[in-house]
């Protein structure tokens, strides 16, 4: 086991995530769990991440630099506070005091999960080298990060990149976020779906996915293709917004969507050769993410072991944990069952 690492986790809409990186970027231990946001088991969320961290750290003796995390928001990283949007029972929920005090004092830093992926690109990934570049994560909701200078762009609130509540059709579908026409309401796998039905898609499958959607696209079913022609073109205005406020040279597309990027990125880079004609945006170029699923991850990990280009001072906590076992520092947790990875997935 290395001698110094990062304890990263990852909070999102379906899953929560857990891993210990080193400074070399190695991932030396990987653990997730289904995220139980429902009506059930809304109260359930916080245990079963206090569980995942108690797993995760019992496997080092070596030195916890600090934690890490992505969380889905919005958040609030003057308070250290996170309410997402599909975790009902978190609304200003203390994160990054729950996580200091149930690790004995390590020290929290915190950053919206698009913006981890977009460091965790910049870091390892498909935005390595690049001083000027915006990730998209294109999920069950669309989020990002921008990276100016080399170096993260939080903004004011720790929310700046967040590509998915810009509006982009301003007389389009109510969004999750309460405004209106925003690019999530078009290119989100769910709004994909949503979208295809309601254009006469049908599917076997009795709830489609996005992956249904692709495999029906591949087949050369219409509406499916259309689907994917529709969200790249919102993504293309998305993009081709952030690069002409922020003077971004690339995008890079993250997120499960970005799996079906052989149906998604020849129309996205069609559209975005149709909405970008100013010289300086006209070289626009896009790639796909190079850390999967993971990403999220290893950018929870840089804001702890590169703070000077990624992380800020942490809100909460100072120690570092050296040469003991998590449980002799937090309270006991009731164990929940969790898929154990020692390498990245695929």
């Amino acid at each position: 086991m290395p001698h110094e690492v990062a304890l990263a986790i990852d909070i999102g809409a379906t899953k929560l995530a857990a891993a210990l990186v080193d400074r070399d970027g190695r991932l030396v231990e990987h653990r997730r769990c289904p995220t139980r946001a429902g009506p059930a088991g809304a109260d359930l969320v916080w245990p079963d991440l206090a569980a995942l961290v108690d797993q995760t750290l019992a496997t080092t003796d070596g030195h916890v630099t600090g934690i890490g995390v992505g969380s889905a928001g919005p958040l609030d990283l003057a308070l250290g506070t996170v309410s997402p949007v599909n975790i009902p029972s978190w609304r200003s929920f203390p994160l990054t005091e729950q996580l200091s005090a149930h690790t004995g004092g390590l020290a929290v830093s915190l950053a919206g999960d698009g913006i981890c992926a977009a460091i965790g690109e910049h870091w390892l990934g498909a935005a390595r080298g690049l001083d000027d570049v915006v990730v998209l994560v294109v999920s069950t909701g669309v989020g990002g990060g921008v990276i100016q200078h080399g170096r993260l762009h939080a903004g004011r609130s720790g929310n700046a990149g967040h590509v998915g509540h810009m509006v982009v059709d301003l007389d389009g579908d109510p969004c999750t976020c309460g405004g209106r026409g925003c690019v999530e309401t078009m290119a989100s796998g769910p709004s994909m779906v949503a979208w295809a039905v309601r254009h006469g898609w049908r599917c076997e499958h009795p709830s489609p996915s996005a992956v249904e959607l692709a495999m029906a696209a591949r087949a050369g079913d219409e509406v499916a293709v259309a689907a994917f022609e529709r969200s790249a073109r919102a993504l293309a205005a998305g993009i081709t917004s952030v690069a002409a406020a922020g003077d971004v040279s690339h995008a890079v597309i993250a997120g499960g969507v970005s799996r079906a990027s052989d149906l998604l990125l020849p129309p996205l880079r069609r559209a975005i050769g149709e909405y970008a004609r100013l010289d300086f945006v006209r070289g626009l170029e896009v790639r796909v993410c190079a850390l999967g699923s993971s990403a999220g991850l290893y950018g929870a990990a840089a804001l702890v072991l590169d703070p000077h280009r990624y992380g800020a001072e942490p809100k909460y906590g100072s120690m570092s944990m050296r040469g003991r076992s998590h449980s002799s520092s937090a309270r006991s947790v009731t164990h929940v069952p969790t898929v154990h990875d020692a390498s990245p997935p695929a």
